[in-house]
């Protein structure tokens, strides 16, 4: 059997941010990742690789597949690999929409990998296999290799298990398979009824996802009286860090004091978000908290007052935990400082 694997440009050694709007290259050998993933594979030959960068497959979805497309046509294949992505959000949305894409078109099997918390998982795991990766890409090898024997299994036409089993995220196809030793279901399910009243521990075999639920908060009455506080995720801070909040899978927050200002002032604020080019915003960091914006509605009297403070963090790469947590911390502060109402700005 043959594949073929698409890598974005930091991997397929382009370049890194600055190379993100790179247009797709197609190589007629493996690079990078690639030839490791091809070792691990008796069974399978990856024949190809190619390199789309982040910005480019995301921002101009349709020009990229197009051009993806008119290279794949003349190829022959029958298994799809993209990534690992690891925990890279931009990353993991284009393997997300390339395998879909691929899927879709040519009907081969297409395997990627993302850690739990890229925004690609939710996106697109009901379309693709996504492996339950590592977080960065120390974990190549093992997200690799997860993949790698997904692949033989289906080269070799082995059964396939359940995603709990094999390691996949669940893509929500339910199917009916017999027990192993006949069991009937009516027992099956007394057995757990009995493990349960007795308090010993026991596994459903229909696993409900649990979500929050997050009642949206009642409009605001009478925005001429309110004070606003401007909250973010866009990592500005002043220039020296001085809370030292990480520039991705933040584990901090900021809060720091605005009164009398009307602008943040370039080399005085800058932001140390990893997870975009950050030179249009150091040079302008109003563009992360827009405090110009505000100070001058304020003047007009659309609302009361802005906050003395904002407050700051970086949303790549932090976990759904650290992220519940500095929201519950920093909406303490603002309840106690009697704020009304958040502007909270992302990237």
């Amino acid at each position: 059997m043959k594949a073929i694997h698409y890598i974005n440009q930091f991997f397929g050694q382009v370049g890194g941010e600055d190379s993100a709007d790179c247009k797709p290259i197609f190589h007629d050998k493996l690079i990078g990742c690639s030839m490791m993933l091809d070792k691990m594979m008796p069974d399978i030959e990856v024949t190809n690789t190619f390199v789309v960068g982040d910005n480019y497959v995301t921002n101009h979805t349709e020009e990229a597949l197009k051009e993806i497309f008119a290279w794949l046509d003349g190829k022959e294949f029958d298994i799809f690999f993209a990534g690992p992505a690891f925990m890279a959000g931009r990353y993991g949305v284009g393997c997300g929409l390339v395998c879909k894409a691929v899927s879709e078109r040519y009907n081969v099997p297409v395997i990627t990998s993302m850690n739990e918390e890229n925004p690609g998982v939710e996106e697109y795991k009901s379309v693709c296999y996504i492996f339950k990766g590592g977080r960065k890409a120390t974990f190549m090898k093992d997200d690799l290799t997860a993949m790698a024997n997904f692949a033989e299994k289906i080269a070799k036409g082995e059964q396939l298990l359940p995603a709990t089993e094999e390691g996949y995220f669940p893509r929500g196809i339910r199917s009916e398979i017999p027990a192993p030793n006949g069991t009937m279901a009516a027992d099956r399910v007394m057995d757990m009824l009995f493990k349960k009243i007795a308090g010993e521990p026991f596994q459903t075999e229909l696993i409900i996802p649990k979500t929050d639920r997050i009642p949206p908060a009642p409009a605001v009455k009478d925005l001429s009286k309110c004070t606003i506080a401007i909250v973010t995720s866009s990592g500005v801070v002043p220039f020296d860090n001085p809370d030292r909040i990480q520039s991705a899978s933040a584990q901090k927050w900021g809060k720091y004091n605005i009164a009398g200002k009307d602008c943040l002032p370039e080399g005085e604020y800058k932001t140390i978000h990893a997870g975009f080019d950050p030179e249009a915003m150091c040079k302008v960091p109003d563009r992360g908290v827009p405090l110009d914006a505000m100070r001058a509605y304020e003047k007009e009297g659309k609302f009361a007052k802005l906050h003395d403070y904002f407050y700051t963090t970086v949303g790549t790469g932090t976990t759904q935990n650290f992220a519940a947590k500095f929201g519950r911390e920093i909406a303490a502060e603002l309840k106690q400082a009697k704020v009304d109402a958040v502007v909270l700005t992302s990237t």
